[in-house]
């Protein structure tokens, strides 16, 4: 009698999704949309002065081997913000990481606040992730990255994580702002070297030529307890990093940073 050995091969999951905005009698309007895959894209206020755009992953996490791309392009003098839609989920993976790419362009005189809610990992996640930002003559933008490793609330700890995170910034062509992490078993072993007891951590940049005056309201909202942070603005950029072991109140000192920067309410995803 013969023995068949049958390898499982599991389903992944792929999508795609574009906007394109166009400034049309000094509102923005709808000039492109695609969607494929599990990636969408809902404009559920645009027209408005600044429309918001919420991405969304409809596979409802991401494993070994998925691949999501989203892209966004702002045309000359358009202001947008753009969110998603829930907490992204970053799952055990067994082969090949997950793929993440963004792809955002901001026309001349144009601003976009690209304000993603947070990543969760889960041990043994597997994460490549690339957001790249290209700013026209005049144009600025607002930038958030959070990452919480695991739910605390569920007893959740992360022992094995493999995350590359790169973040850049760049105007015609040349770099303005670029962090890569990385993050794996290694690294969480060195403790207080890297993020000791933190749970969850952030990064907030703002490109703009205003960016080092705004430094001052950064540090009139900040002291969540809990949250350690540290603040720096300089050549046209403010950088803030904050970390903490609790994901709530992270976000809580994140949520102040945001509206104090951005003089206005946060998407209304954000108020859900």
């Amino acid at each position: 009698m013969s023995t068949e050995v049958r390898q499982i091969v599991h389903q992944r999951s792929h999508g795609a999704a574009a906007a394109g905005l166009v400034l049309v009698d000094g509102r923005a309007r709808l000039k492109e949309l695609r969607q494929e895959g599990s990636a969408k894209v809902l404009l559920p206020h645009v027209g408005g002065a600044v429309p918001e755009m919420v991405f969304l992953n409809t596979s409802g996490g991401l494993a070994s081997g998925d691949r999501l791309s989203y892209r966004l392009d702002l045309g000359p003098g358009v202001r947008a913000v753009a969110t998603t839609q829930t907490a992204e989920r970053a799952y055990r993976a067994t082969g090949s990481p997950a793929e993440v790419a963004a792809e955002v362009r901001v026309g001349a005189g144009g601003w976009l606040d690209w304000l993603p809610q947070e990543t969760i990992l889960f041990d043994g996640a597997r994460l490549d992730r690339r957001t790249r930002i290209e700013l026209g003559e005049g144009a600025g933008c607002l930038l958030l990255e959070t990452v919480i490793l695991g739910r605390a609330a569920m007893g959740e700890t992360v022992a094995r994580v493999a995350l590359s995170d790169l973040r850049l910034i760049s105007r015609a062509g040349r770099p303005v702002f670029m962090e890569r992490l990385r993050l794996d078993d290694a690294t969480l072993g060195r403790g207080a070297a890297v993020l000791g007891t933190a749970r969850a951590f952030a990064s907030v940049v703002l490109v703009d030529a205003r960016a080092e005056d705004r430094l001052g309201a950064v540090r009139a909202v900040a002291g969540e307890p809990g949250v350690d942070w540290a603040a720096s603005a300089f050549s046209g950029k403010l950088v803030v990093r904050a970390m903490a072991a609790d994901a709530f109140h992270l976000r809580r000192q994140v949520m102040r940073l945001l509206v104090a920067l951005r003089d206005g309410p946060l998407p209304r995803v954000w108020q859900n």
